[in-house]
């Protein structure tokens, strides 16, 4: 009986019942930061960096791209870690043996232990959603900003004077750059991001079922034996 159980355990860890196995997240995180470093590269030969940062004088933009990288990092480390878990749910192991723990405890607490389960699972998430709302307000400051600058040139004006309209244009579209191109990469960099975020998610939301199912196998198969 107890053999049986074992493998029942093992299957369930696995895979879903009726369902693939799930796609390797870290290789899909791999294959997306190879993208991202041939885009890097390729707007690196084209020159946007240097056009984007020569236009932006607040450093906003720079700011972005920045926390983008960095959260992208993240990203990785997160997704190789679900991408653990996965694996150490075939063995009963890691997370989910943490949660088959906490039922099997003398003073099991079904809610509480799905709590810590979910803490573990999606409580750092939070946190990168926080940053990436951060990207799309820092191109909305930027974009304040850059029309602050405008009308406060337009401001400044006490006549105007032909002989001006060259330093007058140049100033104007300063200001109208810092506008359109933090908004840009701000909302760039929260799509993209985003996207990441997401994927994460749902692949922490079928973790967190199939560790769920796997509790439950065990509490029938102990209640069997």
């Amino acid at each position: 009986m107890k053999s049986a159980a074992a493998g029942l355990i093992r299957g369930l860890g696995t895979r879903r019942v009726g369902e693939p196995v799930p796609e390797p997240l870290w290789l899909e995180w791999l294959a997306l930061g190879g993208v991202f470093a041939f885009a890097t590269w390729l707007l690196g030969v084209r020159g946007v960096w240097g056009l984007l940062l020569r236009s932006d004088p607040t450093g906003i933009t720079f700011v972005i791209i920045v926390v983008f990288a960095l959260a992208t990092l993240w990203c990785g480390a997160r997704a190789r870690v679900l991408q653990q878990q996965r694996r150490a749910l075939a063995d009963g192991s890691g997370w989910a043996a943490d949660y088959c723990a906490a039922l099997a405890g003398p003073a099991a607490d079904s809610a509480t232990a799905l709590d810590l389960l979910l803490e573990r699972s999606h409580g750092a998430h939070g946190t990168a959603w926080w940053v990436n709302g951060i990207q799309l307000k820092l191109g909305l400051l930027g974009k304040v900003i850059g029309f602050s600058i405008l009308a406060l040139n337009i401001g400044s004006l006490q006549s105007f004077d032909a002989a001006q309209s060259q330093d007058l244009l140049r100033s104007l579209t300063t200001g109208l750059g810092v506008a359109l191109l933090t908004t840009m990469v701000g909302l760039v960099g929260n799509i993209l991001l985003g996207l990441q975020l997401t994927r994460l998610d749902r692949f922490a939301d079928l973790l967190v079922a199939d560790i769920q199912q796997l509790g439950l196998a065990r509490q029938r198969a102990e209640v069997r034996a």
